[in-house]
């Protein structure tokens, strides 16, 4: 069990404020909104640094909000967190979810079913807390109840709705986002309001759940759903407990009146949990007496869970580094940019390991250029005629896409934005973390932030090298959950190596991977050779024998 003791962030729940998974999403007018960038304007040497900074040096020291009071956390005060403005990173992140193929392993799924007011949320946050593992998912039946008409309102407003009914559930919703979300897509959860009987207009995004809990009254009842649980758990709670716990929650937190509570209590609660509630306890793999106060039966479930997520572990980085062309030809979706003179001295420069950071800089934005410059070709094109200043007509191209987004890989993905930006003007920048896990050798993922609209857009993936193609492939399987069609995505690179291309190539034949060069060997530290070293130490200053204990970026 040793090897599945993680420090991990908050859990991501349908209920909490916040999600676990990691993930930051683009909203309207919150300090959500998505990143737009254009070309930069000229700034004074005054205002702005000589050299770029690296991203780790560069967070303000802000004071964190609080978390919302249903998030759970967990994290011990010696965990290494890392403060940007009004986020918090944390450095458990979430190991790989496929194979080297890029197929997906499926999420574990536990349904935790019981009474109203039966302890079923509590038993929920207390597996994670004892799970004590990254990138676990609550997911409610409460965010579920069907959109009410006018008459139906009328009825809740006087206690005369029955909201414990399985007809008041939009089960066919619910199948669709627990399929989704066990199957490592990307997943928006509605938001109810149970003071107005309503959804809110806004969702809570869910997503990268190695772990999903689903917990509801009718968890049991429907029978598509019992067919995507690993695990089925029943808190079974003394029914004097439940209409106590009930009474309070709706009259504190729900605003509700005694008599409306105990009236909807004998009228639809209890004869609920007679008829459809207490029938489904057979289906239980395990019973739960006492809820949450249970510790043996909870520490049961969490040894078994750790067990089917050892099974479930892959090991990417070393097979992925041995996987080399072995005598086959380069894949047809590679695209390497010619080598010209001009590209040559470039990477002359660059490759040199005496060359100093300021041209190291210079140059690397020369190339990063003309990287973009040639990827432009692989976006969609129309014909177009437009009329000359001389009044003649001209037959041209322009781009045939409804939105292009830029997406790098932090952090030396990042210093190819500004070239990006440079070659395309407002394009809209999205952001994935990805770090070594310095004790498995692993990629992990940390944090990312999507434009909400990626999956209609052609993605540009930045990273400044590709070695082995972990982080890559970890790249690009996240915009895969995001349903971004494979096709649409476009690899960046100003270096690959040729073990990183054939991987990705074997893994996403449809992703095309652009560089300026392809190396023949990545080293038994993962490293190009001949390569240009460290790209994000040498271009951001800093020096890889000082940070020996910390996780590095992933190749």
């Amino acid at each position: 069990m040793s090897a599945f003791k993680f420090e991990r962030a908050s859990s991501a729940s349908s209920e909490a404020d916040s999600s676990g998974s990691g993930e930051d999403h683009e909203t309207e007018g919150a300090d959500g909104d998505v990143t737009k960038l254009q070309a930069p304007k000229p700034k004074s040497e005054a205002k702005s640094p000589k050299y770029p900074q690296s991203p780790s040096k560069s967070f303000p020291k802000k004071k964190v909000r609080n978390p919302s009071t249903s998030t759970i956390d967990t994290i011990n005060k010696s965990s290494r967190v890392y403060h940007t403005g009004l986020r918090v990173l944390y450095t458990a992140g979430r190991p790989p979810w496929y194979d080297t193929h890029g197929d997906l392993t499926e999420a574990f799924v536990i349904g935790v079913c019981g009474g109203s007011a039966s302890g079923k949320t509590t038993v929920a946050k207390r597996i994670i807390e004892d799970l004590d593992v990254p990138w676990v998912s609550l997911l409610s039946m409460d965010s579920f109840y069907k959109v009410l008409g006018e008459k139906e309102h009328e009825a809740a407003n006087k206690n005369n709705y029955n909201f414990d009914h399985p007809d008041a559930f939009d089960f066919e919703l619910l199948n669709k986002t627990l399929k989704r979300l066990r199957s490592g897509k990307k997943v928006d959860v509605p938001v109810y309001n149970f003071v107005s009987h309503s959804r809110e207009n806004v969702t809570k995004t869910i997503y990268g759940a190695n772990v999903v809990i689903f917990e509801g009254i009718m968890s049991f009842v429907n029978k598509d759903l019992l067919e995507l649980m690993d695990l089925k758990v029943f808190v079974d709670t003394d029914s004097d407990i439940r209409l106590a716990r009930r009474m309070k929650r709706d009259i504190t937190e729900r605003g509700r009146e005694l008599e409306g509570v105990l009236k909807q209590y004998n009228k639809y609660v209890k004869p609920a949990f007679e008829h459809y509630i207490a029938p489904t306890m057979t289906y239980a793999d395990i019973i739960v007496p006492r809820g949450g106060d249970n510790k043996v039966a909870i520490d049961l479930i969490v040894r078994h869970v750790h067990s089917q997520l050892k099974k479930r572990g892959f090991s990417l980085r070393q097979s992925l580094a041995n996987s080399g062309n072995n005598g086959q030809p380069p894949p047809s979706s590679l695209y390497v940019l010619e080598s010209s003179p001009q590209v040559k001295g470039i990477h002359t420069f660059i490759r040199n390991k005496d060359t100093p950071r300021d041209e190291f800089i210079f140059y690397s934005k020369r190339l990063m250029r003309l990287l973009f410059e040639y990827a432009m070709n692989f976006l969609p094109h129309k014909k177009v005629r437009v009329e000359t200043v001389q009044g003649v007509q001209y037959e041209g191209s322009r781009l045939d896409s409804k939105k292009i987004v830029g997406v790098s890989i932090l952090r030396a993905g990042e210093t190819m934005e500004q070239a990006l930006c440079e070659v395309y003007k407002d394009i809209t920048i999205g952001k994935i973390l990805i770090q070594t896990n310095s004790i498995t050798g692993e990629p992990e993922l940390h944090y990312l932030r999507l434009p909400k609209d990626i999956k209609e857009s052609h993605v540009m993936l930045m990273d400044a090298t590709v070695a082995t193609g972990a982080a890559a492939m970890m790249a690009i399987r996240v915009l895969l959950d995001h349903d971004v069609p494979e096709e649409n995505i476009i690899l960046l690179s100003m270096l690959m190596g040729d073990s990183g291309v054939h991987s990705i190539a074997y893994a996403f034949p449809k992703v095309k991977l652009v560089t300026t060069a392809v190396d023949k060997e990545v080293n038994d530290k993962f490293h190009i050779v001949p390569g240009i070293g460290n790209f994000g130490d040498r271009y951001f200053g800093t020096d890889y024998s000082s940070f020996k204990t910390e996780q590095v970026t992933a190749s």
